[in-house]
Parts: C-alpha cells; sequence; structure tokens
C-alpha cells in the first residue's frame, strides 16, 4: 500500500481509513522544522526556569505544585534510585499511572487509527514533541506493532488520557502489544521489530496522551462504515418498494423541491435511480392479485401445478358500484393485492424524510470530524513565534482543545439517527410478512398448503430485538459528565463513549438491514411470480380461464354475467398485453447477488445460515456493489 503523507493538516477520512487497514505513513520533512522550533523553545523556556504547565508544574489539580530541581528525598533513606531528571519523571509517570483501561482490546484498525490521529496533530507543531519521537511512533505504527487498548475508560477530557497511555507505554517498552499474532509484553514486541523504547523529555507524555484519538479514530470509521449502510438502506428500501408494487410519486423531485433538505432530496433522487426500469412500482391496482393457498385443483397445466402458491381477485358487483362509476371506467373493478388508494404506508412514503434526516445527520459529523482531524487538541499549546509576547504565558497557553464535546455532540446525534434508521427498515420488514399490511403476499412470505410452515415469522422478531438494543443505546451519553481529577476536569466530554456506541452500533444496523433484504428478496419473488404467473394464465388460456380465479362472480345464467365476463376479458386482454414484469435494474442486480448466496425458499428450513449469509452480504457491501454497478 502506498505510504500517507502526515503534516498535521492535510488528513482525511478515507487515508485515515487506509491507515486502520495497513497503509504506512511517512512524516512530511516539510513540517519537521516547526516541530524542532516547538521542542528547542520549550528546552529553552525550561532552561530559564519558567513555570509551564504540564512540564515543570505536576498536572490537573496537582497544577499549583512546582517541581524542584531534584528529588526531597535526595541522599536520604527512600529516595528514588531513577536516572531521570525530575521533569522526564513527570512524563514517564504520566504515561505509566494513567494506563489504566478496562475492557477487551479494540481492533487494529482502530489502535492504527488512534496511532496516526495522534502523529498528525503532533505534526502541527505547537506541542514540544521532539521530531525523534514522532520518528518513532511512526515506525511503531509501520512496523505493525498494534498497542493493547482496552476499550473503556476514556471521560473525553483531557482527551482520551487512558486508551492513549496505553499507546504510549509500548513506546516507551511497557505495556502489551499484538504483533506478528501474538499478544506480547511490548518491550517484546519492540525487540522483534527491531526498535528501541523512547525517553521522554518534557512535556512529551502529556503531548502524546492529551487529545481527542480515540473517539476520532472511532467516530472516523464509524463514518466510514454508515456512508455503505446509508445506501444499503436505500437499496433495502427500493427492494422492498418492488416487493410492495409501491407507488413512485411521492420520490418526483418537484416534490422535493418544497422542502429542499439536502438528504432528503438526495434520497429520493437514488430511490428513483434504484428503481427505474422497474415495471412493478406503478403498476395499476387491479393487475396485481394476490395470493392464495395452493390446492390440487388451483392449476391445470404441470407447469402452473408447480407454483407454490394461488392467486386471486374479487369482483366489485354492479350494483356496488353507484356514484363510483367514474372510478371504475378509469380502474377496473378487480380487487387484488394492493388497494385502490394513492399512498403507500409511512415506512415507504416517507423514506426519504427519514432516510434523509439520518443522511443529514451523518454530514453534520463529518464536517466535525473533518476538521478535528488535522487539529492540535493537546495542552498547553506553544506558539514560539508569536509576534508582541510579552510573558511566557503568551506563547504557552492553557486552553481546552482536548475537550471532546464538538465530536460527543456530532456522535450523539449519531447515537439518535441509527436506531431510527433501523426501525423504519424493521417495520417495513414487519410490514412484508403479516397478511394485514403486505398488499396480498403469503402470511411470513410461505405458501404453507399443510399448515406446517413457519416462513420469514421470526425472522422479524431478530429485527425488532436488534431495535430495541440500538434504542436503549441511544441516551447520549454526552448529556451526563461525572467530573475528574478532584474537580479540577470538572466538566467532561464522554465523547470516548459516544464514539464506541456509534462504531458498535453500526454491526447491529448492518444485521438489521441484512434482514431487510432477506426478506424482501423473498417476497418480491413472490410478487413477480404471481403477477406473471396471471400474465401467463391471460396468455395462454381464455376469459374463463381466468374468471375461475375471481371470487364473487354472478353464476352462469344470471344477468350480470355477460357483463362480468367481458370485464375479465378486459383485465385478460390487458395482463396479456403486458410485457414480463420485474423489478428495478438496480434492484434486480441486488436481487440476483443476493440469490447467487442464497436459494428461494419455497418450504420451511434452517434459517440461520441464510441469516449469516444476508448480513455478510451486507458488510461485504456485495448487494451494494451489483446495484451500484447496474444503477450507474
Amino acid at each position: 500500500m502506498k505510504p500517507i503523507t502526515l503534516d498535521g493538516r492535510g488528513l482525511n477520512r478515507a487515508q485515515l481509513a487506509e491507515i486502520a487497514l495497513g497503509a504506512p505513513v511517512r512524516l512530511d520533512p516539510a513540517q519537521m522544522p516547526a516541530v524542532q522550533r516547538a521542542a528547542d523553545f520549550l528546552a529553552d523556556q525550561v532552561k530559564k526556569q519558567e513555570p509551564i504547565y504540564g512540564v515543570s508544574t505536576g498536572f490537573g489539580s496537582n497544577a499549583d505544585k512546582l517541581l524542584g530541581a531534584h528529588r526531597l528525598r535526595t541522599g536520604l533513606p527512600g529516595a528514588s534510585e531513577s536516572s531521570d531528571s525530575v521533569l522526564e519523571e513527570l512524563q514517564h509517570n504520566l504515561i505509566v499511572t494513567h494506563a489504566v483501561c478496562v475492557g477487551e482490546p479494540f481492533p487494529a484498525d482502530v489502535v492504527r487509527a488512534m496511532m496516526a490521529i495522534r502523529i498528525n496533530t503532533l505534526m502541527r507543531g505547537h506541542s514540544g514533541i521532539r521530531p525523534s519521537v514522532l520518528e518513532a511512533m511512526a515506525a511503531l505504527l509501520n512496523a505493525g506493532i498494534v498497542p493493547v487498548v482496552p476499550r473503556k475508560g476514556s471521560v473525553g477530557a483531557s482527551g482520551d488520557l487512558a486508551p492513549l497511555s496505553h499507546l504510549a507505554i509500548v513506546l516507551l517498552g511497557g505495556g502489551e502489544a499484538f504483533y506478528g499474532g501474538e499478544r506480547l509484553p511490548g518491550a517484546e514486541a519492540l525487540r522483534r521489530a527491531g526498535l528501541a523504547p523512547v525517553k521522554l523529555s518534557h512535556k512529551e507524555g502529556l503531548a502524546l496522551n492529551n487529545g481527542t484519538a480515540q473517539m476520532l479514530a472511532t467516530a472516523v470509521l464509524a463514518i466510514e462504515k454508515l456512508e455503505d449502510l446509508l445506501d444499503t438502506a436505500d437499496l433495502a428500501a427500493a427492494m422492498t418498494l418492488d416487493a410492495f408494487a409501491g407507488r413512485l410519486r411521492a420520490f418526483d423531485p418537484h416534490v422535493h423541491a418544497l422542502r429542499p433538505h439536502p438528504g432528503q432530496v438526495h434520497v429520493a433522487a437514488n430511490l428513483r435511480r434504484l428503481l427505474d426500469g422497474s415495471s412493478l412500482a406503478d403498476i395499476a391496482y387491479h393487475l396485481v392479485p394476490r395470493f392464495r393457498q395452493w390446492q390440487p385443483e388451483s392449476w391445470a397445466t404441470p407447469e402452473q401445478q408447480a407454483l407454490g402458491f394461488d392467486i386471486g381477485w374479487d369482483w366489485v358487483p354492479f350494483s356496488q358500484r353507484h356514484g363510483r362509476e367514474k372510478f371504475y371506467q378509469r380502474f377496473r373493478p378487480f380487487r387484488g393485492g394492493k388497494k385502490h388508494q394513492p399512498q403507500d404506508s409511512y415506512s415507504l412514503r416517507c423514506i426519504p424524510q427519514v432516510h434523509g434526516a439520518v443522511r443529514d445527520a451523518l454530514e453534520q459529523a463529518k464536517r466535525v470530524i473533518d476538521i478535528e482531524l488535522n487539529a492540535v487538541t493537546d495542552n498547553p499549546l506553544l506558539f514560539p513565534d508569536l509576534e508582541g509576547a510579552r510573558e511566557i504565558e503568551d506563547q504557552v497557553v492553557s486552553a481546552g482543545h482536548f475537550h471532546g464535546m464538538p465530536l460527543a455532540l456530532a456522535m450523539s446525534y449519531l447515537k439518535a439517527a441509527i436506531p431510527v434508521l433501523a426501525s423504519i427498515s424493521e417495520r417495513r420488514l414487519n410490514k412484508l410478512v403479516d397478511p394485514a399490511t403486505n398488499d396480498g403476499l403469503p402470511p411470513f412470505l410461505i405458501g404453507n398448503e399443510d399448515g406446517t410452515e413457519s416462513g420469514f415469522m421470526i425472522v422479524q422478531y431478530t429485527a425488532a430485538a436488534l431495535v430495541n438494543d440500538l434504542a436503549s443505546r441511544a441516551h447520549p451519553a454526552s448529556v451526563y459528565s461525572i467530573p475528574t481529577s478532584a474537580n479540577a476536569e470538572d466538566h467532561v466530554s464522554m465523547g470516548a463513549n459516544e464514539g464506541r456506541h456509534v462504531l458498535e452500533m453500526t454491526a447491529d444496523l448492518a444485521q438489521v438491514l441484512g434482514l431487510e433484504l432477506y426478506t424482501a428478496a423473498q417476497a418480491l419473488d413472490y410478487r413477480r411470480d404471481m403477477i406473471n404467473a396471471a400474465r401467463r394464465l391471460a396468455r395462454e388460456a381464455d376469459a374463463e380461464a381466468l374468471a375461475a380465479k375471481v371470487l364473487g362472480a354472478p353464476l352462469p345464467g344470471h344477468p350480470d354475467r355477460p357483463g362480468f365476463l367481458a370485464e375479465v376479458e378486459a383485465l385478460r386482454g390487458e395482463l396479456a398485453a403486458a410485457g414480463e414484469f420485474q423489478p428495478g435494474r438496480a434492484v434486480q442486480a441486488a436481487w440476483a447477488a443476493l440469490r447467487e448466496a442464497i436459494p428461494f425458499m419455497g418450504r420451511d428450513r434452517a434459517m440461520d445460515g441464510d441469516v449469516a449469509t444476508a448480513v455478510r452480504l451486507v458488510e461485504e457491501g456485495r448487494l451494494l456493489s451489483a446495484a451500484r454497478a447496474a444503477r450507474d
């Protein structure tokens, strides 16, 4: 993989994702003088004995403690045997005492992203770290050493202190790391990679662990996943719309011009592209038969008998059309699977408004993250060449850039948005399996002529459980600050929890969308096959054969019988003249990709393998890739 150059100014989300997956990094030589200048400035101020937070003072609530030239116990019993100076010991102790996270380790992609973010921000030259330490960090990353960073322990101010200390401690030869597939002591991982541990100088411990790298890394990787998941949600919705033979006018561009939220406009346009070429969407109501359970007498020919369903309509008698004559001049008097109504339910009709709002939440998060990727987030900040500086406090500024609230609130927004997207997906899935709402499809999408089959009933249960779990995790961590450091840090962001939650929630969202696509493909097969079976019957038989599929018909000899047969003949002619009914081209491509891996379920079978495959197809992006290729 091509190395990604880090200069503190040009890192973007796509590059960070590449680094997370293994791309090496290189430090921009043109930026190294600025890094060295800040380190030299700091060293000079230390020689002048200027009081500088985190350099010659303690940290947090210990900021009022000025460090001396040597330890108070020097020469006395109990004295430290360390050869480090007091200032060096301060930085070393900061790292080793702050590496106290708990829980399972983050995966390698998160840790690599954290390391790259930290290097990038320190390349700006406002932190006082030496170039040699940044080179050592880059070497650690490029060698494939992945520090063990447990997932929980950051409150998001002062930055991600504890997890970043787990990163830095390996640089010092401590802690643990993964290397070559093994979990090793940090010193051993360095030795095997041919690297030497680093001894920290002025402010370098603080520079290494005082920043927003964990919350930012998880946020970036979550967004990388969410961008494809949002497109997958549109695809799942489009397949469900085709399975419902849904109505598309609600997605017309002139409609959305009246409420032009960017995400909403985007989704409506995307649905139009995904459904382009569909002859199921906007089909005339009367052409859509409803499912009837297969019976031995349902069909005449062996080809027809092989079908797993029967089809039918209800006829509206002449006596029930009073005052509705104009309607029945336009629509034929046959009630099949689709009701004569101009609008679908909210989970179909409001897809642009719901999916679009989630997209807008994602765009807001991207805006915040793109700024944060090249921001300086440690403390204090060094301005060695500030014009007009009179005091050291003008050039060494204690500020609050480590506070993760910008990221935390952006992630809180996404935490609320993800369950919304999963919920509307589950509602569409439920609508597909419920015979009261699925517009004439079989109950639970299975023929069940012997009464022994459950079909897709329990798939909806799993989706419901996932949505509930997502909703229970949507409470924003950012609204609940717990003060730390003896109240010196009396308001924290909890952004690390937000970022971690969002990244974990993307996996559940992918599962819900996989379940919808799995279910929608089954429904689409039934819808298409039922309408095309009616079309073939119309082409191959006479009006009497089609009339046998209509309930409520007048019996032979009844005065209304001739008029009824004339209307059946008109229906037969319309069906016979139609082309093969198909979904949109992009939907068809995604359906075909799914069917390569998961066959249609004509009879109950073990579904666990199907479900796992459907989720994997979403996670790998195979259905989305197929749809994009057909759409574009």
